[in-house]
């Protein structure tokens, strides 16, 4: 993951929040320096304004040459829809304004790599998921899991510290017309941390967020 960014607080905390969710981060606070690197980004984010050459200009280039489909999420303090669409237009596959939450940011990337068909693994630590085989393992152990508790716990670990809850979890994995209840979320969440081998009282990976539902741990 390329961040293309000036403003060094910025670019330290999207950095940090990307590394955490188990990129490998590459930066470059200009276009020129950015260049070079796109050749081993799996995705940029781009901020517009940069000193010399601003991110437009670069996209343009890139879309021109020999970059036509790298997913790039432009990341900017220029919010209006005129913005927007001009960001759009000239080649940007997604537009997040700035401030900006970081689980935002990590959702939209997630998103991204997808559609371009790059995010097939996802490594949180020790846990490797296997998205298009949707086979995961633990230090090198294969789990053994469901076809539930692979897409629950992929869901949950391609979006770590957010929370959710039951009724979300079921909607978004089960679908909205799984006729189930939540406790069919708490069943599934036990075995899986079973088979992780998870001490409930502070585990390592899925976290219960009292009287609200569950998360993946950040910075697992």
């Amino acid at each position: 993951m390329l961040v293309v960014e000036d403003e060094p607080a910025v670019r330290l905390g999207v950095r940090l929040a990307l590394e955490r969710a188990g990129h490998r981060v590459l930066e470059a606070e200009s276009a020129e320096a950015a260049w070079p690197l796109l050749k081993e980004a799996e995705a940029v984010v781009l901020d517009w304004m940069l000193p010399g050459e601003p991110g437009t200009k670069l996209l343009e280039r890139m879309r021109q040459g020999p970059y036509p489909s790298l997913p790039v999420l432009m990341l900017t303090a220029r919010a209006e829809v005129r913005d927007r669409v001009e960001g759009l237009s000239r080649g940007a596959d997604d537009y997040l304004a700035k401030p900006f939450a970081t689980e935002e940011l990590l959702a939209r990337l997630e998103a991204l790599l997808r559609r371009a068909g790059k995010r097939k693994v996802l490594r949180r630590g020790p846990l490797l998921l296997d998205l298009e085989r949707m086979e995961a393992t633990l230090e090198d152990r294969p789990l053994s899991l469901s076809r539930r508790e692979f897409e629950l716990l992929a869901f949950l670990a391609e979006r770590p510290g957010r929370v959710y809850t039951r009724e979300e979890l079921l909607e978004a994995v089960w679908g909205p017309d799984y006729l189930g209840t939540p406790r069919t979320v708490d069943q599934h969440i036990l075995q899986l941390r079973e088979k992780l081998g998870e001490d409930p009282k502070a585990p390592r990976f899925l976290e219960t967020v009292r009287g609200v539902g569950y998360r993946f741990k950040e910075g697992a």
